[in-house]
């Protein structure tokens, strides 16, 4: 079992960005514009927080465009290092994202409904850099996709990450209590916090000192 890689996403702020840098995060996650769930701020401030952010610390743009035209627009906005698709594609495909963006990692985001999951995270991981496993729904009126604070089925989170052939992140419901159960369980590329490690909306250095803490003893 190797170095767990550590995301901490809805960053907000500059500040913000630093505390989790400084805490041991290798990625940040900067969330667009989404029907539902936390995190959201202006690609203004996306672009700033990406500007600010040393090289060796990937920036995650989390964008709900399902149109690659549209993807590939937003992206152009902000200059992060990765682009997260929370949704499926609907028009175009993930190959024309890396032809035209071919320094920018892709990771496609897979909602763990049901054993379905498995083939859907088997068949995107031939197109993509890395699969993120997190706990919306899509398929509500109002798509839930990501920040919902639960946890799924880790039993075929695991499957997933024995049967593809790239980086698997886990998120949903994370926090310093179940890090370690989740890491033996799943075995993971990376982890993806968000409400675990936050209080009132803001990252909570406490919260987040223990999660790290957690994984280093």
């Amino acid at each position: 079992m190797g170095k767990t890689h550590i995301k901490i996403c809805c960053i907000s702020s500059v500040e913000e960005a630093k505390l989790a840098i400084n805490l041991g995060a290798s990625a940040l996650g900067l969330v667009g514009y989404m029907p539902s769930g936390p995190g959201i701020i202006k690609d203004e401030l996306i672009a700033e927080i990406a500007a600010f952010t040393p090289k060796n610390i990937d920036t995650f743009l989390l964008t709900s465009e399902t149109k690659v035209s549209n993807i590939i627009a937003h992206h152009s906005k902000v200059n992060t290092t990765t682009i997260q698709l929370v949704d499926n594609l609907t028009e175009g495909t993930h190959q024309q994202i890396k032809l035209a963006l071919p320094d920018v990692k892709l990771v496609q985001v897979l909602h763990v409904l049901n054993e379905n999951s498995i083939n859907e995270a088997i068949q995107v991981s031939k197109y993509v850099d890395t699969i993120l496993l997190d706990s919306g729904n899509p398929n509500l009126t109002t798509k839930e996709l990501g920040g919902t604070g639960r946890v799924h089925n880790w039993e075929i989170s695991k499957t997933i990450v024995e049967r593809v052939n790239i980086p698997v992140f886990l998120a949903g419901g994370l926090n310093s209590e179940n890090v370690l159960k989740a890491i033996q369980k799943v075995n993971p590329y990376g982890l993806d916090l968000c409400s675990g490690v936050r209080t009132n909306g803001n990252l909570d250095k406490t919260k987040l000192s223990a999660f790290f803490k957690s994984i280093k003893n």
